[in-house]
């Protein structure tokens, strides 16, 4: 049984969330049986500020924040020594060279720490997040004001900030947790999103722009205007924004309000002056300045597949000026890594979950693999009742992710987590020539290196692992040992 202590919302909280407090990320079969042991804790203690640093506190209080004091460069050792941390602690950098501000890093570097900033314990799949495309203006924050903190201290020279060289052959110094403010031209809507910034000199970055995306249209429409695009960059926020700015919404969508419902309507704005744009007012840094719409540079880096990505022109940031807190606090993230995955592949995750229950009602989980990136490939649950059933996941899933690879649909038995039960059922429940489905010409990911990268297209696999209703189910019940579960071994030797 579920031992119960005070406010136990296993259903729809005051926001429509399905919060399923119930579970958490299912590892293994062992996970999930212990799942029934778990105990829910009280709302209060998953309850803290909303800026950075409170959610740091956060970490700390409860032993997942690691201080380095000694020395480091911001040129690879802070990068190698943060990936020694990858799916473990959060680590602060108390004392970067050539640098007055403290690094910090591997924030989201689990799942469950993913969840802690969405003030939830159970799995992102395990929420109904389908709602996230469709907030309404009522979610929009009601506070703001034309002050903030990060208003104490500025500069305008960009070596000021501690950004970091990642790898050998990265074109360079990167900012990796940007998150971009703007206000489209065409209809005044404003959109915030992530996008990595290569340093240039000490007032210039060049900035990526995946192509067709919200950011890009709103610097298209500038450019063919012949007009620089103000914007402007913030780093160091509470992680709902990064979650928030991460999530695909649909065009003309402000991510601020999604930020916003994860938070409980707790969100603080300021109105910046040099831009017009209502930014996090907690802000660790902000900068102030203009994409041009006549100069580009070029820049690639490493990119969520641990690969470096393909070298493009890409357009100029020109700074006006940098804001920032007393005794700031500079986030980066180890691109590659599993906070980078988590943090680009977790919202997907519940926009596949969310499009494919739609289709296929009787869907229990999605999970983007490991393997695949937490991106190219992705593992989904279902309880078939109908042949067909799966096909219909398949399809959906491509159209709700377009940089999806391959998707593999499996029954309830086998536990998308565990790659090799997913294997087992790939190996024993399938025939190539009736349930693979091979999709040529479709759209696909930039940064697959197979891919065709000139025009985007890649060749999409969809296998169909579940059970066949045409066959005898007895056939692949996978055998069990009456009492196995409940022997404890230490018994016995």
């Amino acid at each position: 049984m579920i031992k119960k202590e005070k406010n136990n919302h296993n259903n729809k909280d005051r926001k429509g969330i399905l919060r399923n407090k119930n579970t958490r990320n299912l590892d293994s079969k062992s996970d999930q049986k212990k799942v029934e042991n778990i105990t829910i804790k009280e709302d209060s203690e998953l309850k803290h500020e909303y800026d950075l640093r409170s959610f740091l506190s956060y970490l700390e209080k409860r032993g997942e924040l690691i201080t380095i004091h000694k020395k480091v460069k911001k040129k690879f050792e802070l990068a190698a020594i943060i990936s020694k941390f990858d799916k473990k602690e959060a680590v602060m950098f108390t004392n970067v060279d050539e640098s007055k501000f403290k690094v910090v890093s591997n924030i989201l570097g689990t799942r469950e720490r993913f969840f802690y900033g969405i003030e939830s314990s159970g799995p992102i799949n395990k929420i109904d997040l389908s709602n996230l495309g469709n907030i309404g203006p009522e979610y929009y924050p009601k506070e703001f004001s034309n002050d903030a903190p990060f208003y104490s201290n500025s500069t305008k020279n960009l070596y000021d900030l501690p950004i970091v060289s990642h790898f050998e052959k990265d074109a360079g110094p990167f900012i990796t947790s940007s998150t971009v403010y703007v206000k489209d031209q065409e209809n005044g809507n404003q959109n915030s999103s992530v996008h990595r910034m290569l340093l240039l000199n000490n007032s210039q970055m060049a900035i990526r722009m995946v192509e067709g995306r919200h950011l890009h249209k709103c610097f298209v429409y500038a450019k063919e205007h012949k007009e620089d695009l103000k914007i402007n960059v913030v780093v160091g926020v509470h992680p709902a924004l990064n979650i928030a700015a991460a999530y695909q919404a649909a065009y003309g969508i402000d991510e601020i309000t999604i930020a916003n419902y994860l938070l409980n309507g707790n969100l603080k704005l300021a109105k910046n002056n040099y831009s017009d744009l209502m930014i996090p007012k907690h802000s660790e840094v902000v900068l102030d300045g203009k994409i041009l719409h006549d100069e580009v540079s070029e820049e690639w880096m490493v990119e969520m597949l641990r690969t470096y990505d393909f070298k493009r022109k890409q357009p100029v940031f020109e700074i006006n000026k940098i804001w920032y807190r007393d005794n700031p606090i500079y986030y980066d993230i180890l691109p590659g890594y599993t906070e980078h995955r988590l943090l680009m592949g977790l919202p997907i995750e519940a926009k596949i979950f969310s499009y494919v229950k739609n289709t296929v009602p009787s869907t229990r989980t999605v999970h983007l693999s490991d393997g695949g990136s937490n991106w190219l490939t992705a593992v989904v649950q279902i309880k078939k009742r109908l042949e067909g059933e799966p096909k219909n996941a398949i399809l959906t899933a491509f159209a709700a992710h377009p940089s999806l690879k391959t998707a593999i649909i499996v029954d309830e038995d086998i536990n998308p987590w565990n790659p090799v039960e997913v294997d087992y059922a790939v190996s024993t429940r399938t025939q190539a020539d009736k349930d693979f489905l091979i999709i040529t010409n479709a759209k696909g990911s930039s940064l697959d290196p197979s891919s065709d990268q000139t025009n985007l297209l890649t060749t999409k696999l969809g296998i169909d692992a579940t059970i066949s209703l045409l066959k005898d189910r007895e056939r692949f019940e996978i055998a069990k040992i009456p009492g196995a579960d409940n022997i404890d071994i230490k018994k016995y030797v």
